[in-house]
């Protein structure tokens, strides 16, 4: 994403309300159901005039180019507010739009749905009850009562290729259509490090042993607002099994099915979807094997 966060800006109310009332700001906006969307030139986020008037608190998600850019929510707009600033465009469901928006507008698309997702979620305060208000233009929030001092949260997820004998690891969740596989995931723990997450998660959804967790990548994930830690790890092999609950089959799959699925070839086995640093993570994994 190239959008600048204005850090500095955030600080000054005075340069906030200036970018707030430059006719040339704009606001991208979401709702529960995803985010607006237009298709005039390709699939981008739909840039709009701020609501006329603006609600009582800006959320700035940067500049762009220089001009400010805001977050709305949706579903905070009165129904006349809300049709004109849909028109022209369409809410498209985050998931859809990850894979229908180019790279530096998905990430947009991911922290501003991250971003009000927590600003909904967030209005009491955790330590006395009192409602919040909005504090650095939308990177915080203060409560009045206590004075505590509340920042957007992001949760550390760990993902993980496992392998042993070119085969890799690969679990459905309950839930999931038969067929469907990915790698296996699950939150860092407190006092936990990512590696050491690696290991566990492994162990607890699949009773295989992991060893040698190295970091590949990462990607943000606002649903609600994870941060996806991508790992490869080795395997002494084993006979795995649904072991938590979160799981409903887990097992080996071989190299030429795996590489089969990536190239949309195999019938029995539906990766996850490009966007996602889960079907980065495979893909790599059987490029690797192919070095």
């Amino acid at each position: 994403m190239a959008l600048d966060r204005a850090s500095s800006e955030r600080e000054d109310p005075a340069r906030i309300g200036q970018l707030r009332e430059d006719p040339d700001a704009r606001a991208v906006a979401a709702g529960r159901d995803g985010v607006l969307v237009c298709d005039r030139a390709g699939t981008a986020l739909l840039r709009a005039r701020l609501p006329d008037p603006p609600g009582p608190e800006p959320i700035l998600l940067g500049l762009e180019r220089g001009t400010a850019l805001f977050a709305v929510d949706l579903e905070e707009l009165p129904a006349s507010e809300r049709a004109a600033m849909t028109d022209g465009g369409r809410v498209l469901a985050l998931r859809e739009a990850g894979a229908a928006l180019p790279h530096s507008e998905a990430g947009l698309a991911a922290y501003l749905v991250a971003l009000l997702n927590w600003h909904r979620s967030h209005r009491f305060c955790a330590n006395c009850g009192a409602a919040t208000a909005i504090g650095q233009a939308g990177y915080s929030r203060r409560c009045p009562r206590c004075e505590t001092v509340h920042f957007p949260r992001t949760d550390p997820v760990v993902i993980m290729t496992v392998e042993h004998q070119r085969r890799l690891l690969l679990g459905r969740r309950v839930g999931w259509p038969a067929g469907r596989g990915s790698l296996l995931a699950g939150f860092v723990s407190p006092g936990e490090s990512a590696e050491e997450a690696v290991i566990r998660e492994v162990h607890e959804e699949s009773g295989i042993l992991a060893h040698d967790p190295r970091f590949v990548t990462s990607q943000p994930w606002p649903f609600p607002s994870s941060l996806m830690l991508g790992f490869e790890a080795q395997s002494d092999g084993g006979e795995p099994h649904a072991r938590d609950g979160e799981l409903e089959e887990v097992g080996w799959f071989a190299f030429e099915a795996v590489r089969a699925a990536a190239q949309d070839r195999n019938p029995d086995l539906q990766l996850p979807p490009r966007v996602s640093v889960a079907r980065l993570l495979i893909e790599r994994w059987v490029a690797l094997q192919l070095a």
